[in-house]
């Protein structure tokens, strides 16, 4: 009988024993304090920047929170399969789209509205 190929090759078994990985060379090998702080702190503000919770949201803010494309929500507002309004945006004679934060709440538990047909 044969013996079993090795699981590592020459090298990574060696840095396999020397306790370092491919990982952690992009890093350096220890990382002080102070980066390990800035790492936490960056990671605190992306998840604070996710629970913040506004009055209305731009249409590029609600597709990212519902995972859908722009046009999508756009359309929906556009068809009244949700409730936005427009709002001037300071660039000129053209209003955006915004969605109120209650309207965000009521699709998530409900979905979109239903879709109406012309008269």
């Amino acid at each position: 009988m044969r013996p079993a190929p090795p699981l590592f090759g020459k090298t990574e078994a060696a840095e396999a024993e020397k306790g370092t990985d491919k990982g952690n060379e992009r890093q350096g090998a220890v990382m002080t304090i102070e980066e390990r702080l800035m790492n936490i702190e960056a990671m605190i503000s992306v998840l604070v920047e996710r629970q913040t919770v506004k009055e209305f949201y731009e249409i590029e803010e609600f597709a990212k929170l519902v995972g859908k494309s722009c046009f999508t929500c756009r359309e929906w507002c556009r068809r009244l399969r949700i409730k936005a309004e427009k709002k001037l945006s300071g660039r000129g004679a053209y209003a955006r789209w915004v969605v109120p934060h209650a309207e965000l709440l009521r699709y998530q538990r409900e979905g979109l509205l239903p879709e109406r047909r012309p008269a």
